[in-house]
């Protein structure tokens, strides 16, 4: 029987993408921050909660990586209401810890292969992301390829987790 918890988790999730995509193609700043800041809290909700479910079934790395991403998104959050200028060093801490986040979740066969593949390309689309924006190249959240590049895979990421966490057990 699924947990209501995992549920939870999935919604978080399905929240956490939807509003995060969305926010990229959103023309107001004060509507883009709103957007963002109900999938920031989304996220760590959902991340949260994974930590205990992943670190209740012992898997400690996994737990890790949730905490991780839950720290990152954190400082997303944090940067969200000073407009995506003012965001960016924020922004490039916020995504350095999905990054980091993203490959410990990955690092196991915890979750299926897909999933893996898709997290280890939004991670180094977000490290490459993180890096060009610490040697000084001028990318704001919503600059492309890079870093809105990463955000479709960090969906389909999300997909996944939300399918595992959904998926009638066997």
């Amino acid at each position: 029987m699924r947990s209501t918890l995992d549920t939870v988790a999935a919604i978080g999730l399905a929240i956490g993408g939807a509003f995060g995509l969305a926010g990229t193609f959103v023309a107001s700043d004060a509507l883009r921050e709103t957007v963002w800041t109900i999938d920031g809290v989304g996220i760590v909700v959902a991340t949260a909660l994974l930590v205990v479910k992943y670190q209740r079934l012992g898997n400690d790395l996994v737990a890790a990586g949730f905490l991780t991403f839950l720290a990152g998104e954190s400082l997303l959050l944090a940067g969200n209401a000073a407009g995506l200028q003012a965001s960016v060093p924020s922004y490039a801490g916020g995504i350095a810890l999905w990054a980091a986040g993203l490959v410990m979740v990955s690092a196991q066969a915890t979750f299926a292969l897909w999933m893996r593949l898709t997290a280890s390309v939004a991670a180094v689309l977000f490290t490459v992301s993180a890096l060009m924006i610490l040697w000084g190249a001028p990318l704001l959240p919503t600059s492309a390829p890079l870093p809105a590049l990463g955000y479709p895979f960090l969906v389909l990421t999300f997909i996944g987790w939300i399918w595992t966490l959904l998926k009638p057990e066997r």
